[in-house]
């Protein structure tokens, strides 16, 4: 049985702060909802500025009126913890749910989530996206004991992160269970007609690669691969939709270097939530060439969107996209990921992807990421 007439608070970014963790926690607070009463504790100040890598943190969408955000952590203020911790541990909530993603947060979640604890009746769940970070630190492995020790039940959203989960937690309950599909960004629209709306060339088709661009991301990789005379022959043409979170400039030297200045179109700003339904009704296929990974939203945006997609064979990219039947699984070699770009168009193979999607995509429920974390919480 799911969670029922419980108090929740979710813990990690909400609005105003932007991205994936928001969507993600905003979404869940909705399915919670149903049937408790759940809201979210997010950041007053998430990072400091020098340590935020994009232009800004914040969201330019309109606030979720229908979600209470309490907007009070400061990373990095002791004190604020204690205080935020406190506050909480006397509202009593039946059930805390903190979002994990990096190390850098775990000194203020690990000590918020004591202090709650600490009134013998709150159950601490993790969603734990990552326990050892893409991007390595030398505090990695101690800040995250020490949140990790500090919570009762784990869900994981990939088996590597599970595995990794296993280096640092034996005796406590936790789960795998998918990423569930985002269904929050509205519905599609016709190919031709998110092409004009993007003022795209309509006699080209189009490869999307989406979100924030980092080393791990792999765009090198795609565009190496794209440089592929094969696909050169072909009317296809790469979007990058997304913000650098690093230097652009080693991303430009290659588009120059390997002649694909008209074959790839750069939108590098962050992409608001009431566009998302645009850029990927405008693609045939979704490309994450990943050099690392644990899971991706990106790709739970494509099935909503029933956009067939490529994944390089890391974490578990591959267990959201079989082979063969919603897209492509390649090796990190930019041959094999043209190979596939190829067979794609030239077997004409979108209509079957997009046939298995809506079949594939059913077991990407809301629903079922509540039940992981009912069965977890000891509720």
């Amino acid at each position: 049985m799911a969670l029922e007439n419980k108090k929740i608070v979710i813990v990690g970014p909400g609005y105003p702060l932007r991205g994936g963790l928001s969507t993600f926690n905003e979404r869940l607070c909705k399915e919670l909802n149903l049937k408790n009463n759940c809201s979210i504790l997010s950041f007053s100040l998430q990072y400091p500025d020098f340590l935020f890598p994009g232009t800004t943190q914040f969201s330019t969408d309109p606030n979720p009126v229908d979600i209470e955000i309490d907007t009070a952590i400061n990373s990095v203020n002791p004190l604020n913890w204690l205080k935020v911790g406190n506050k909480y541990k006397k509202l009593k909530p039946d059930l805390i749910i903190f979002r994990y993603w990096m190390p850098f947060m775990a000194p203020a979640l690990g000590t918020i989530a004591r202090r709650i604890k600490s009134n013998g009746h709150t159950r601490i769940v993790a969603i734990t996206d990552n326990v050892l970070p893409h991007e390595k630190h030398f505090y990695d492995k101690p800040f995250t004991k020490y949140f990790l020790s500090a919570v009762d039940g784990f869900v994981t959203m990939s088996r590597a992160v599970l595995a990794d989960l296993d280096l640092f937690v034996k005796d406590k309950p936790k789960l795998y269970t998918p990423h569930p599909m985002y269904d929050n960004f509205g519905a599609g629209i016709e190919k031709q007609e998110a092409k004009k709306a993007l003022g795209l060339d309509p006699s080209f088709d189009y490869i999307l690669f989406f979100g924030f661009i980092r080393k791990y991301k792999g765009l090198d990789l795609l565009l190496k691969s794209f440089a592929d005379k094969r696909l050169r022959n072909l009317p296809v043409k790469l979007i990058i939709a997304g913000e650098y979170y690093e230097d652009s400039a080693p991303y430009k030297s290659l588009i120059d270097s390997l002649g694909l200045k008209d074959y790839v179109i750069e939108i590098t700003d962050f992409i608001p939530n009431n566009e998302v339904s645009t850029y990927f009704s405008a693609c045939d296929l979704v490309a994450q060439t990943y050099n690392s990974a644990t899971q991706s939203g990106v790709t739970q945006v494509a099935y909503h969107f029933n956009k067939p997609m490529l994944v390089t064979n890391v974490g578990g990219l591959a267990e959201l996209v079989p082979n063969e039947i919603v897209g492509y699984v390649t090796d990190r070699d930019p041959l094999k990921i043209a190979d596939a770009i190829f067979d794609f168009y030239m077997n004409k193979k979108e209509e079957t992807f997009v046939k298995n999607i809506l079949q594939e995509k059913l077991r990407f429920t809301w629903p079922a990421m509540v039940e992981a974390i009912e069965k977890v919480s000891g509720l």
